[in-house]
């Protein structure tokens, strides 16, 4: 009885806080890890937007957004620590970082029920079950498809193109592994080698020369932005001068610092499915105003577009949680998800739909080239690979 009794306190003290209190949310980010350049930009977007929302906006039905992030340095361990911690709190809504995380703190966040939205667009994160679980957009199969799709579009010659992956050995590394082998296969591709390596490998030269050896025309990455300097450095003193790909998680601020004098040397492009400056979408003025506001970050950047693009997708969830149930109760939230149906972020981001069955948030592609002077252009238009929908607008020169 006695137990009862508590429980239905703590229920009601819970559900008070939900609907009266401030609106609580988290962040398990890599800051200091490897690879954090691109957790810190991710970092500053999440809390700008945030601070955007309580500051402009008034928060949500009144209420201020608590946005707490945490370091957990790119090492699992810590993080399930941390997204634990964030679950017994019984924040509204989280969001994890790398793909490992994704993946290995699932069965927590499904357990308490917190919804979660990942940073790493690693398709494992939604293996089924899927509750609780989300991306903000399309999986590395996306990136995967429509790098290899695009590269089929320009490729030369008679012969089928001859493709080399250049990845990490860790979850997020693999994930185009077999996407690309299963692509490859069907429209007449060649993958003529993969090359793995550790995250904090200073050197790719033995790499690079084995995928010149193989024949391989073109690079497909998936590396984070500083080892992409790294290959491209490896490449010039090889004197191996192919394109280069990358999925959408290719550059950060830093990657134009370290890659001045060689990143103009190379064709090197990546699926990108967001908004550029030049498209002078509704978000784009939008993510301009946050950066005149907040002065993060000089111009603009994809790391910060997803902390800006997360930020959006979790204020969306607890607005739509709000006026459906009155209250930011988690299941709610997640209930309040999964009623996306081509949501519009302004152009930000291709318009995001949740079902029940479908985490994904959208299947849409563009190939862009990456430029030294921190600039992009569009190669493709937005299409949806394996629908015949790609137009080139430009091929590597």
């Amino acid at each position: 009885m006695k137990k009862s009794v508590f429980l239905t306190l703590l229920c009601f003290i819970l559900l008070s806080s939900w609907s009266y209190g401030q609106v609580k949310i988290g962040a398990v980010i890599n800051l200091t890890g490897p690879a954090s350049s691109w957790g810190i930009y991710h970092a500053k977007g999440h809390q700008d937007y945030i601070r955007y929302v309580n500051e402009v906006k008034g928060g949500i039905g009144g209420k201020k957004i608590d946005l707490t992030v945490v370091d957990h340095a790119y090492k699992i361990p810590e993080g399930l620590k941390h997204v634990k911690k964030f679950c017994e709190e019984r924040v509204s809504m989280l969001a994890t970082w790398d793909t490992g995380l994704g993946i290995q703190a699932k069965p927590i966040i499904q357990e308490y029920k917190i919804p979660t939205i990942n940073y790493s667009v690693g398709q494992d994160i939604l293996k089924p079950p899927i509750d609780y679980m989300y991306l903000p957009f399309g999986t590395y199969i996306l990136d995967s498809y429509a790098v290899l799709e695009y590269i089929k579009a320009i490729h030369k010659g008679k012969e089928p193109p001859k493709v080399g992956l250049l990845t990490y050995n860790n979850p997020y590394g693999k994930t185009i592994h077999e996407p690309s082998k299963e692509y490859a296969a069907k429209h007449g591709i060649k993958i003529v080698g993969i090359e793995e390596f550790p995250p904090a490998t200073v050197d790719l030269s033995t790499q690079l020369l084995k995928l010149k050896e193989a024949g391989a025309e073109y690079i497909f990455m998936q590396i984070l932005p500083a080892s992409i300097i790294t290959a491209l450095k490896a490449a010039d003193q090889l004197n191996y001068k192919v394109p280069f790909f990358g999925t959408w998680t290719s550059t950060d601020p830093d990657f134009f610092k370290l890659g001045k004098g060689i990143i103009g040397r190379y064709n090197l492009f990546m699926q990108f499915c967001g908004a550029l400056p030049q498209d002078d979408t509704p978000g784009i003025k939008l993510y301009n105003e946050l950066v005149k506001r907040y002065k993060s970050v000089t111009g603009f950047d994809t790391s910060y577009w997803e902390g800006v693009v997360i930020a959006m997708i979790m204020e969306r969830a607890l607005e739509k949680s709000y006026k459906m149930f009155g209250n930011f109760d988690p299941v709610n939230v997640n209930k309040a998800l999964e009623t996306f149906r081509n949501e519009d972020f302004g152009g930000l981001i291709p318009p995001v739909t949740y079902t029940k069955d479908n985490h994904e948030g959208s299947f849409v592609a563009r190939i862009v080239q990456i430029h030294e002077d921190a600039t992009y252009t569009p190669m493709t238009n937005f299409f949806t690979p394996g629908k015949g929908q790609i137009k080139v607008l430009r091929a590597p020169k």
